[in-house]
């Protein structure tokens, strides 16, 4: 299984919190082999500067690591 969070910009808060808590469960969802990533159509640099914000939302480091990848979409072709 996989669940694909799909956001139209980095820094938005409902976005920001949703991945917050993702990455809060993601030990669930591994326990049950459930993949999880996301999408937005900022660039990668954005995704890395915002990965340490949706850490400090958490009451973690703010590090630019996340138990689940951002695919950059800038272009818009994904989505």
């Amino acid at each position: 299984w996989g669940v694909l969070f799909s956001h139209p910009r980095d820094f938005t808060p409902v976005c920001t919190t949703e991945l917050g808590r993702a990455a809060k469960l993601a030990p669930e969802f591994s326990k049950r082999n459930v993949k999880m990533i996301a999408l937005s159509i900022d660039s990668v640099q954005d995704h890395l500067s915002w990965s340490k914000d949706i850490n400090a939302y958490n009451g973690e480091q703010p590090e630019e690591k996340l138990p689940f990848p951002i695919i950059a979409d800038a272009n818009r072709e994904l989505a």
